[in-house]
């Protein structure tokens, strides 16, 4: 136990969703730059003009990629949710239910079948209602060690909806292909009719096994663009099962960072390759104030707090603006071990000083003093309005923001 406050003091220091369908939905597909936030933040917006057809929201540049602000507001909202919509708070589904419903207010690309934007590789980035999904969608689209694309053809001689699922560059994929037929302006009528697996270390395919011919009506179904950008990157579409997908034709840097935490290889690399692509800028305390959760901690050994995070444990944290900092680390159900102090700047770069003054283990709720008093340098490597990356004691840690605090 002894340990484990350790771990809580130490964490203080660095510290699916299911949107409501106007219609039905059909299968999984399956991304692009998410925009920076935050003016304090290393990433700034800017505004760039479009072209013709309705006129788009004033858009903001993230990377090489630009936006509408109702779309930085739905990758921005879209951020942290793991199994692209297995599980998401309450709070960030109204986030995203919210943004979903003002692109497709806004309209987009009119007659998006028509559009050669359709055309193409979209990474799908968020789904609802996967229970409406078939078995092998169900196995695949919530994990996210794999990624789920939809290639959309046509303007072919066979024109096609491809449903992809990429276990690695070095395993292979799996295709379920549908022959494509436009019926109006927004909607795409399929049928799967094949589907096969193929591995890098086999020199042929694999066929997946569905006898697609004798599944009749269940291997139809149609697909409605409601919101295609005018830069061709974001996509919404609701099939006939009533499922709304979120895709994107190519990601931006945190959203690989944090698909790379979730899948949880090569993390380090990545964060490392992240932190070197963008500008510094100076931190001050206000823009740390909120609640943040600990997604990913570098770990060495003979420390015991990231063994915490690696383990699963889920440790939140939360910094008010007058400094107050509490760290919560719940081990077991029913049992948190919460530790506070205070945090400040310590001279003009991006360093803070913590020092945690008291602790307590908490069961159910009877609370019990612990000596969780302890002294230390926080540097900030990254922040903007959902992710932090620092440096504790030469470990690296990502947090990501889940709420605002006073």
């Amino acid at each position: 136990m002894a340990s484990a406050t350790t771990a809580a003091a130490a964490a203080a220091a660095g510290g699916l969703v299911h949107l409501r369908p106007p219609q039905p939905a059909a299968p999984r597909f399956g991304a692009s730059r998410a925009p920076p936030l935050r003016s304090r933040g290393p990433g700034q917006h800017r505004p760039r003009r479009h072209g013709a057809g309705r006129v788009p929201a004033r858009s903001v540049a993230v990377g090489e990629a630009a936006y509408a602000e109702p779309e930085a507001a739905l990758l921005e909202a879209l951020l942290g949710v793991q199994g692209r919509g297995r599980a998401v708070a309450p709070r960030q589904l109204q986030e995203v239910e919210r943004a979903v419903q003002a692109l497709e207010a806004l309209g987009g690309v009119p007659d998006p079948t028509s559009s050669s934007l359709i055309e193409g590789s979209w990474q799908l980035i968020f789904t609802t209602r996967p229970g409406t999904a078939s078995p092998i969608q169900r196995t695949f689209v919530g994990v996210d060690s794999f990624r789920i694309f939809q290639e959309v053809y046509l303007r072919t001689d066979d024109p096609r909806v491809v449903n992809v699922v990429r276990f690695s560059k070095s395993i292979g994929d799996l295709k379920v292909e549908a022959e494509a037929i436009i019926e109006d302006e927004k909607r795409i009528l399929f049928r799967f009719d094949r589907a096969a697996f193929t591995f890098k270390f086999l020199p042929f395919k694999v066929p997946y096994p569905v006898p697609f011919r004798l599944l009749g009506d269940e291997a139809k179904g149609w697909l409605d663009t409601t919101y295609l950008s005018h830069t061709g990157n974001i996509r919404i579409s609701r099939g006939n099962k009533g499922t709304t997908f979120v895709l994107q034709k190519s990601p931006d840097a945190r959203q690989i960072l944090l698909s790379t935490i979730s899948a949880g290889t090569g993390v380090k690399e990545v964060t490392d390759d992240f932190i070197s692509s963008q500008n510094g800028a100076e931190v001050d305390l206000d823009i740390l104030v909120g609640e943040w959760q600990l997604l990913w901690g570098s770990q060495t050994e003979g420390e015991s707090w990231p063994s915490v995070a690696s383990a699963g444990l889920k440790d939140f944290q939360i910094i008010k603006g007058d400094g107050q900092l509490k760290n919560s680390v719940s081990p077991f159900p029913g049992i948190s071990l919460n530790a506070r102090g205070n945090i400040c700047k310590t001279g003009n770069n991006n360093t803070f000083s913590v020092s945690m003054n008291e602790g307590a283990i908490q069961v159910g709720g009877v609370q019990f003093p612990l000596d969780a008093k302890g002294e230390f340098v926080v540097e900030i490597l990254y922040i903007d309005n959902k992710i932090r990356i620092s440096r504790l004691n030469q470990h690296m840690i990502v947090h990501l923001r889940i709420g605002n605090a006073t």
